[in-house]
């Protein structure tokens, strides 16, 4: 009796800990019943070098530009993309920029390379894969599907000037061109 009895305030005891956990906080998503996302409101812009805690996923589907800049600070650079079905982030490469890139949804065909004619490197990438091009490398992604490919970039040192939107790929290349 004395075991079935300390076995049963056990159990007790970890369904009080795990609910008062889980009341505690409410943001994460450690209960299923705690685990619904309130409507977030977007609001596309820079917020510069300003301490940040927003939802990437719905900052990032939301963003119909080919690239605006979320925030930018002294080494590091968040961007949003959204390429449209055939459209391509464009043949580049950062000498002293490591760049991270996540798809939030779409399909893409990623190419890197020593040299922009020799892009040996080539992935099939989707939904929540990542892409880490190293300084140095020559890349392009191109969205393979029927929808606009939605990710975010991260560079490191900062690529692009604060508060950067450029609506069109043709506007991303012109202003390459320019600096």
């Amino acid at each position: 009796m004395k075991n079935g009895f300390s076995l049963f305030f056990a159990g007790l005891l970890l369904l009080v800990l795990s609910a008062t956990s889980c009341n505690q906080n409410t943001q994460s998503s450690c209960c299923a019943e705690h685990d619904t996302k309130a409507d977030v409101t977007v609001t596309l812009k820079d917020y510069g070098a300003e301490p940040t805690v927003l939802d990437i996923d719905a900052y990032t589907m939301s963003n119909e530009n080919f690239r605006t800049a979320l925030w930018t600070g002294t080494l590091l650079q968040v961007t949003l993309m959204s390429i449209p079905p055939g459209g391509e982030v464009g043949l580049e490469q950062h000498n002293d920029t490591d760049q991270f890139l996540r798809i939030e949804d779409g399909q893409a065909r990623v190419m890197m390379g020593d040299a922009e004619d020799a892009l040996t490197f080539v992935e099939m990438a989707e939904k929540d894969f990542a892409i880490i091009v190293p300084a140095g490398k020559w890349h392009n992604i191109i969205n393979t599907g029927d929808a606009p490919l939605k990710l975010y970039s991260i560079y490191a040192p900062v690529e692009h000037p604060h508060s950067t939107v450029h609506k069109t790929f043709e506007e991303a290349e012109e202003a390459e061109h320019q600096h």
